[in-house]
Protein backbone atom coordinates (compact mmCIF):
# COMPACT_ATOMS: atom_id res chain seq x y z
CA UNK A 1 0.00 0.00 0.00
CA UNK A 2 1.08 3.39 -1.22
CA UNK A 3 2.29 5.38 2.17
CA UNK A 4 4.03 8.86 0.86
CA UNK A 5 1.72 11.38 -0.42
CA UNK A 6 3.95 14.21 -0.91
CA UNK A 7 7.64 14.52 -3.54
CA UNK A 8 9.78 17.57 -3.90
CA UNK A 9 12.75 17.17 -5.59
CA UNK A 10 15.47 19.88 -5.50
CA UNK A 11 17.39 20.81 -8.18
CA UNK A 12 19.88 22.17 -6.32
CA UNK A 13 20.13 19.27 -3.80
CA UNK A 14 20.11 16.63 -6.78
CA UNK A 15 18.05 15.23 -4.39
CA UNK A 16 13.94 13.44 -3.89
CA UNK A 17 12.48 13.78 -0.72
CA UNK A 18 9.41 12.22 0.45
CA UNK A 19 7.12 12.93 2.38
CA UNK A 20 3.95 11.02 4.73
CA UNK A 21 1.54 12.94 6.45
CA UNK A 22 3.67 15.97 6.58
CA UNK A 23 7.28 14.35 7.98
CA UNK A 24 9.96 13.97 5.73
CA UNK A 25 10.43 10.07 5.59
CA UNK A 26 12.82 8.94 1.99
CA UNK A 27 15.70 11.29 0.83
CA UNK A 28 17.41 10.17 -2.01
CA UNK A 29 19.96 11.10 -4.56
CA UNK A 30 18.84 11.44 -8.24
CA UNK A 31 20.38 13.78 -11.27
CA UNK A 32 18.41 16.19 -13.04
CA UNK A 33 18.60 18.02 -16.67
CA UNK A 34 22.20 19.18 -17.71
CA UNK A 35 20.94 21.95 -19.60
CA UNK A 36 19.02 23.01 -15.62
CA UNK A 37 15.65 24.05 -15.35
CA UNK A 38 13.25 24.41 -18.18
CA UNK A 39 9.71 23.94 -19.61
CA UNK A 40 9.88 24.58 -22.76
CA UNK A 41 9.68 21.48 -25.30
CA UNK A 42 12.53 20.69 -26.73
CA UNK A 43 15.06 22.10 -24.36
CA UNK A 44 16.07 19.16 -22.60
CA UNK A 45 15.65 21.15 -18.79
CA UNK A 46 13.83 19.67 -16.28
CA UNK A 47 10.40 21.36 -15.66
CA UNK A 48 9.68 22.91 -12.52
CA UNK A 49 6.43 23.51 -10.97
CA UNK A 50 3.79 21.43 -9.17
CA UNK A 51 3.14 18.12 -11.04
CA UNK A 52 1.45 15.00 -10.57
CA UNK A 53 2.47 11.35 -11.14
CA UNK A 54 0.31 10.58 -14.33
CA UNK A 55 1.47 7.11 -15.18
CA UNK A 56 3.39 3.96 -13.69
CA UNK A 57 4.82 1.68 -16.15
CA UNK A 58 6.83 -1.35 -15.47
CA UNK A 59 5.20 -2.81 -12.07
CA UNK A 60 6.34 -6.30 -12.85
CA UNK A 61 9.45 -5.49 -14.73
CA UNK A 62 12.69 -7.26 -13.55
CA UNK A 63 15.73 -4.78 -12.21
CA UNK A 64 17.48 -3.28 -15.20
CA UNK A 65 14.83 -3.69 -17.67
CA UNK A 66 15.28 -1.50 -20.46
CA UNK A 67 12.25 1.21 -21.52
CA UNK A 68 12.08 2.39 -24.98
CA UNK A 69 8.74 4.20 -25.77
CA UNK A 70 7.59 3.31 -22.24
CA UNK A 71 7.54 -0.67 -23.26
CA UNK A 72 10.20 -3.08 -22.12
CA UNK A 73 12.71 -4.18 -25.13
CA UNK A 74 12.87 -7.26 -23.93
CA UNK A 75 16.61 -6.43 -22.89
CA UNK A 76 18.05 -6.21 -19.37
CA UNK A 77 21.48 -3.99 -18.43
CA UNK A 78 24.61 -4.93 -18.25
CA UNK A 79 27.97 -3.60 -18.99
CA UNK A 80 27.94 -5.67 -22.20
CA UNK A 81 24.86 -4.58 -23.20
CA UNK A 82 25.93 -0.68 -22.19
CA UNK A 83 29.14 -1.24 -24.51
CA UNK A 84 27.36 -2.38 -27.61
CA UNK A 85 25.51 0.80 -27.30
CA UNK A 86 27.61 3.97 -25.94
CA UNK A 87 25.20 6.55 -26.71
CA UNK A 88 22.04 5.34 -25.48
CA UNK A 89 19.87 7.54 -23.01
CA UNK A 90 19.25 4.60 -20.78
CA UNK A 91 15.72 4.38 -19.28
CA UNK A 92 15.51 1.43 -16.81
CA UNK A 93 13.48 -0.78 -14.42
CA UNK A 94 9.99 1.49 -14.15
CA UNK A 95 8.88 4.64 -14.91
CA UNK A 96 6.82 7.72 -12.80
CA UNK A 97 5.34 9.38 -16.08
CA UNK A 98 4.73 13.57 -14.69
CA UNK A 99 2.18 15.30 -15.87
CA UNK A 100 2.03 19.88 -15.50
CA UNK A 101 -0.88 21.00 -13.17
CA UNK A 102 0.07 24.67 -13.99
CA UNK A 103 -1.64 25.67 -17.10
CA UNK A 104 0.78 27.97 -19.00
CA UNK A 105 3.77 27.23 -16.99
CA UNK A 106 4.00 22.99 -17.30
CA UNK A 107 0.84 22.00 -18.96
CA UNK A 108 -0.66 22.36 -22.62
CA UNK A 109 1.38 24.17 -25.33
CA UNK A 110 4.79 24.57 -25.29
CA UNK A 111 5.35 23.68 -21.99
CA UNK A 112 3.75 20.36 -21.48
CA UNK A 113 5.92 17.83 -19.24
CA UNK A 114 3.61 15.18 -20.10
CA UNK A 115 3.82 15.68 -23.63
CA UNK A 116 8.10 16.17 -23.52
CA UNK A 117 7.56 12.65 -21.54
CA UNK A 118 9.51 13.89 -18.48
CA UNK A 119 9.73 10.97 -16.09
CA UNK A 120 11.50 9.48 -12.85
CA UNK A 121 13.22 6.51 -14.37
CA UNK A 122 15.79 4.32 -13.26
CA UNK A 123 19.59 4.87 -14.48
CA UNK A 124 22.97 1.99 -15.17
CA UNK A 125 24.48 1.92 -11.45
CA UNK A 126 27.56 3.31 -13.41
CA UNK A 127 25.77 6.51 -14.26
CA UNK A 128 26.41 9.09 -10.97
CA UNK A 129 24.18 10.84 -9.08
CA UNK A 130 23.97 14.09 -7.72
CA UNK A 131 25.18 16.09 -10.35
CA UNK A 132 22.93 17.01 -13.45
CA UNK A 133 23.33 14.86 -16.53
CA UNK A 134 19.74 13.86 -17.65
CA UNK A 135 18.30 15.26 -20.77
CA UNK A 136 15.20 16.26 -18.96
CA UNK A 137 14.12 13.81 -16.53
CA UNK A 138 14.49 12.74 -13.08
CA UNK A 139 16.88 9.78 -12.71
CA UNK A 140 17.31 7.56 -10.02
CA UNK A 141 19.27 4.26 -8.50
CA UNK A 142 16.92 1.13 -10.02
CA UNK A 143 16.61 -0.06 -6.33
CA UNK A 144 15.83 3.24 -4.94
CA UNK A 145 13.36 3.45 -7.90
CA UNK A 146 12.07 -0.15 -6.79
CA UNK A 147 10.80 1.20 -3.37
CA UNK A 148 10.32 4.34 -4.24
CA UNK A 149 7.47 2.95 -6.79
CA UNK A 150 6.02 0.51 -4.46
CA UNK A 151 5.31 3.89 -2.24
CA UNK A 152 3.82 5.92 -4.43
CA UNK A 153 0.15 6.34 -5.57
CA UNK A 154 -1.14 7.50 -9.35
CA UNK A 155 -1.25 11.16 -8.82
CA UNK A 156 0.99 12.11 -6.29
CA UNK A 157 1.66 15.46 -5.93
CA UNK A 158 5.64 15.89 -7.04
CA UNK A 159 7.01 19.80 -7.28
CA UNK A 160 10.24 20.23 -8.64
CA UNK A 161 11.99 23.35 -7.65
CA UNK A 162 15.50 25.34 -8.15
CA UNK A 163 15.87 25.61 -4.05
CA UNK A 164 18.52 24.01 -1.82
CA UNK A 165 16.67 21.91 0.61
CA UNK A 166 19.16 22.19 3.57
CA UNK A 167 16.68 22.09 6.34
CA UNK A 168 15.58 18.37 4.87
CA UNK A 169 19.46 17.36 4.60
CA UNK A 170 19.77 16.81 8.23
CA UNK A 171 16.40 15.92 9.18
CA UNK A 172 16.04 12.52 10.38
CA UNK A 173 13.83 10.35 8.47
CA UNK A 174 10.77 8.97 9.99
Amino acid sequence: MPDLDFLHISLADQRLYGFAHGRLCLRLDVSTARKGAGERNGSGCTPRGLHQVRAMIGAELPLNAVLSGRRWTGEIWSPELHRQHPGRDWILTRILWLSGCEPGFNRMGAVDTFRRLIYLHGTPDTEPLGVPLSHGCIRLRNTDLLGLFERVPAHCPVRIDEAACPQWASLSLQ
